[in-house]
């Protein structure tokens, strides 16, 4: 049977991660792309480490600290810029697909979610920035497990959250293949939204479905 439920990861999935510096970035120069990568890398690399080494800090913490560390490897000292990213980070551009997709998933009578690493906070204001509030009835973050994705009691949480018995008919729509491979050996539907190109990896952990953007994604889909 189709699922009942689409669950939908925030960052890089429904908002452009690149966005705060494309935005705020033009004193970066040609720095602009390496800086927003590797900042981008930094703030995941620090959630998996946090959660393996038995700690919490969110998601906010780890972002400004994800692009410290990236303007300090190319030699950027400018408060005034940090604060800048900052604030353009808190209300990043959804991508232009995501608002016609929930409202296809609405009118077929579905559960649309966030599942996001991000605080209550950071999404709340992504996600009225976008204007998105009204085509969502859940937003669910890790801060009550005090673990990253891809753990599994992460995924446990969304589900339980939902009030949904089987994992089996949740959708879990992410641009990262990881959290894809997380939600595929919970037990999710998962789909890889595919939007850079990226060669598929994490054999086993496979999604039921790869879409370069969430245009092709159908309210039919089932496992």
């Amino acid at each position: 049977m189709p699922a009942t439920a689409f669950m939908f990861d925030a960052y890089g999935t429904l908002f452009n991660v690149h966005a705060a510096v494309q935005r705020a970035g033009a004193p970066l120069g040609p720095l602009a792309e390496p800086v927003s990568q590797l900042w981008r890398a930094k703030q995941l690399e620090y959630s998996w480490i946090t959660t393996m080494t038995g700690g919490f800090e969110d998601f906010w913490t780890l972002t400004g600290r994800g692009l410290d560390f990236a303007l300090a490897l190319h030699g950027v000292a400018d408060p005034a810029l940090r604060q800048a990213l900052l604030a353009a980070y808190e209300t990043l551009d959804a991508y232009p697909d995501v608002a016609p997709a929930l409202q296809r998933l609405k009118a077929a009578g579905k559960t649309t979610a966030i599942f996001t690493n991000g605080t209550r906070a950071m999404v709340d204001k992504a996600i009225a920035a976008a204007g998105i509030g009204p085509l969502l009835d859940a937003v669910v973050t890790v801060e009550d497990v005090g673990a990253y994705k891809p753990v599994p009691a992460v995924y446990a949480h969304a589900q339980g959250s939902l009030g949904i018995a089987s994992a089996g008919d949740v959708v879990f729509v992410s641009s990262n293949r990881w959290d894809v491979a997380g939600a595929a050996r919970f037990g999710f539907v998962p789909v890889w939204v595919n939007r850079t190109g990226m060669p598929n990896e994490y054999p086993g952990a496979d999604p039921v479905a790869t879409l370069p953007d969430l245009a092709g994604l159908q309210p039919t889909l089932v496992a």
